[in-house]
């Protein structure tokens, strides 16, 4: 299968990976063949991105660190907890949920048995989804991601369970906040920048009064926009005074923001979002966590399309975790924009592709 751009993407091209909606359920289900009509419905509903089958690279197919059963079931979970509180905002977390402490363990849970079986395999999130379902999709990725640091730094069962819950529900908080404010496509007043940032403390408030989360869960909540340099809120906390879980969530929440389309802007390649959080290392973000987390992800992930410095465009097919910035490409187009006859790889790791370069992804 092969990632394009939805401006790439034409009538009768069939979709390799589904698309779904904010609640986890599926949109456009694998096997569907795109018209005219889906292809405008998903430029409505904010898809950006797409995988679509193509006959040079069917084997070509990108592993998720957890399986689809495991995203439904936990973005289901996040949905109903989250859409309950901003049905009910006047709760403000004063009473303990029945049973929510206990939901988010058994999802993370799931989760955590997934990664702990494909510890080898660099984090690739191509899972698709509606720009409503951000909210939503957006708490799994980042327990994803912190997951992933988690195991890294060999934390136990204890805080790996506390760290998770916490990246769960680490933006609760914003439930509280007018989803007008959050979904805004134009500059927010100083007012409203204020408001949404009451969010941290709302979730605090939230989960602290849960009596099966741990408090430790709930700083998440509370720091996650902290920065390392002390310019954060809601706090101006600095270096180790921010809890580590919340260092680990600020750099997940910032990536996986990033590679996201927003109302407001474009979606950041995976390679330009690691990029801008690399640079920000010991500035907002804790350098040593950050080079854990760019350790366990990909740069240029499987089924991407790339733009070579020779010309030549192709598909990554491998991605060594050794140099995950030099990975094999499968070439589809010369560099003289003309298609090949016969579709071949390099491998950038190789002596003799060393002065060929990554471009951008396409």
């Amino acid at each position: 299968m092969r990632k394009l751009h939805i401006t790439s993407v034409k009538p009768g091209d069939v979709i390799a990976k589904s698309v779904f909606l904010e609640n986890g359920n599926v949109l456009l289900g694998h096997g569907v063949e795109l018209t005219a009509r889906y292809i405008e419905r998903l430029v409505r509903l904010g898809i950006d991105t797409l995988y679509v089958q193509d006959k040079h690279t069917d084997d070509i197919i990108p592993e998720d660190v957890i399986r689809d059963e495991t995203r439904k079931d936990a973005v289901d979970t996040v949905y109903k907890t989250m859409t309950t509180l901003m049905d009910q905002p006047h709760m403000k977390g004063r009473t303990s949920l029945p049973d929510f402490g206990s939901s988010f363990q058994k999802v993370f849970r799931e989760i955590l048995t997934d990664l702990s079986s494909r510890r080898d395999v660099l984090v690739n999130l191509s899972n698709l989804h509606v720009l409503d379902g951000y909210f939503f999709h957006h708490a799994v990725n980042v327990a994803v991601l912190a997951g992933v640091v988690g195991l890294a730094k060999g934390y136990n069962q204890q805080q790996m369970m506390e760290l998770g819950i916490g990246a769960l529900l680490f933006d609760i908080g914003m439930t509280q906040v007018p989803k007008e404010l959050w979904t805004m496509r134009t500059e927010l007043t100083a007012e409203d920048r204020q408001r949404i940032q009451y969010h941290t403390e709302d979730g605090f408030n939230i989960l602290r009064h849960q009596h099966n989360i741990s408090v430790v869960s709930a700083h998440c909540a509370l720091q996650h926009h902290e920065r390392y340099n002390g310019t954060g809120y809601p706090r101006q906390l600095s270096e180790k005074n921010i809890h580590e879980y919340a260092r680990i969530v600020a750099i997940a929440d910032v990536y996986d923001a990033l590679i996201s389309p927003r109302p407001f802007r474009k979606s950041y390649s995976p390679s330009d979002a690691t990029e801008f959080l690399f640079a920000s290392g010991n500035t907002y973000f804790d350098l040593d966590l950050l080079k854990i987390f760019l350790q366990h992800v990909a740069i240029y992930p499987i089924a991407t399309t790339v733009l070579l410095s020779t010309g030549h465009i192709g598909v990554v097919s491998y991605v060594n975790p050794l140099a995950v910035s030099r990975p094999i490409i499968r070439i589809l187009q010369e560099e003289d924009g003309s298609p090949v006859a016969s579709p071949y790889e390099i491998n950038l790791y190789d002596k003799e592709w060393m002065t060929v370069t990554i471009v951008k992804s396409l």
